[in-house]
């Protein structure tokens, strides 16, 4: 197999051997925080073949499948006496160090630093098992400034981070519009300008940017300030749907536990039952997490609309990883990476099937 390279360093990532990644998810910062409150497994229930298991993901909507599945016990009922230990993190790059050092067994995360955690590392470190959401993600727009899409043309945009999923969104776009950006400076055509999605609103306020390409709920949140909802990448994608989310697991961890990640995957598989259910509830236990991470909740006119644009499925949508992927190199940011084997449906698909519902493909990127 042969590993991607970058063409060039990110400015925004150090380049330390600590650190090998070049895209990030839909983050807010780096940090990671270490949740070891969580309630211990059931007395007496029956440990699987690990006594506990950690699972990482954001404090995110768009990682809701972890959140609701830990807040409501989910996760820890399938799992019966292995204990959950829970790492929430901010940005992609961190999550994907932690799996490589063994902090992190099971991950919520987004394709781009799967797709280059699984490249830097020539195949060895992680496997894509499942998915979790699609959607979430919008171009909003100042309505005073940009009226259509052809206003976006010469406006500055914000992104969350160079090359990060939706960075990586944006430059295809542009590109489609037949306009020109140099993807590391971001100048051109549409002036790129990466900024972190905590401060987004902030400079959207201030009127440093006239829009941006942002996941959920920044976007909802540059709305209640005013934006305009121009495009929601959704259409751009057959079906209205393009991975956002995805499970990954370290391969040791797979290979040594796979009845625990089995046992994960079938809470995540009921959790996404339980949200598509009873999606009132969900939102709202999605928002108790959330205040419990972060120490708030998001205001009704924040939650509502993006809860709504994100579609929370079991499919990985491989099909669309391999795009995303493709955007990355054409828009100079990776080389062509072999994503061979990347994904490994086994057990996602034996629950799957357990529960009466159809089997998902691997778009022939399958382990074998």
């Amino acid at each position: 197999m042969s590993a991607a390279r970058p063409l060039t360093t990110l400015r925004t990532i150090a380049v330390v051997a600590a650190l090998p990644l070049l895209l990030t998810a839909c983050g807010y910062g780096s940090e990671a925080a270490d949740d070891a409150e969580r309630p211990a497994a059931a007395a007496g229930a029956e440990k699987l073949s690990a006594g506990e298991v950690t699972i990482g993901y954001f404090p995110n909507l768009t990682h809701a499948t972890a959140l609701v599945g830990v807040q409501e016990g989910l996760l820890q009922k399938e799992l019966g006496g292995t204990a959950i230990r829970t790492s929430t993190f901010n940005a992609g790059p961190s999550e994907i160090e932690a799996l490589n050092a063994g902090s992190v067994d099971i991950g919520w995360i987004g394709p781009s630093p799967a797709i280059n955690g699984y490249a830097k590392s020539n195949g060895k470190n992680l496997r894509i098992i499942g998915g979790s959401a699609s959607g979430g993600v919008k171009l909003v727009v100042d309505p005073e400034k940009i009226k259509s899409l052809k206003d976006v043309k010469g406006k500055k945009i914000a992104t969350p981070q160079l090359g990060n999923t939706q960075d990586v969104a944006f430059l295809n776009w542009i590109a489609d519009q037949g306009w020109t950006v140099d993807a590391q400076s971001g100048k051109g055509d549409v002036s790129v300008v990466r900024t972190d999605n905590k401060v987004t609103p902030d400079a959207y306020k201030s009127g440093s940017i006239d829009g941006a390409w942002v996941p959920e709920p920044t976007a909802s949140k540059l709305v209640a300030e005013g934006a305009k909802v121009l495009l929601d990448e959704s259409t751009l994608w057959p079906d209205d749907k393009f991975v956002i989310t995805n499970i990954i697991v370290s391969q040791k961890f797979l290979k040594e536990h796979p009845d625990v990640v089995e046992a994960v995957l079938r809470g995540s598989v009921k959790t996404n039952q339980w949200i598509n259910a009873h999606p009132e509830k969900a939102k709202a236990s999605a928002n108790a997490a959330l205040k419990e991470l972060s120490g708030k909740e998001l205001p009704a006119e924040v939650i509502d609309p993006a809860w709504k644009s994100i579609a929370f499925l079991d499919d990985p949508l491989a099909s669309t990883l391999d795009s995303q992927a493709d955007h990355a190199v054409k828009a100079g940011l990776l080389e062509k990476p072999d994503l061979k084997g990347i994904y490994d449906l086994t057990l996602l698909n034996k629950v799957l099937g357990a529960e009466g519902e159809n089997e998902v493909g691997d778009a022939g990127l399958g382990a074998e």
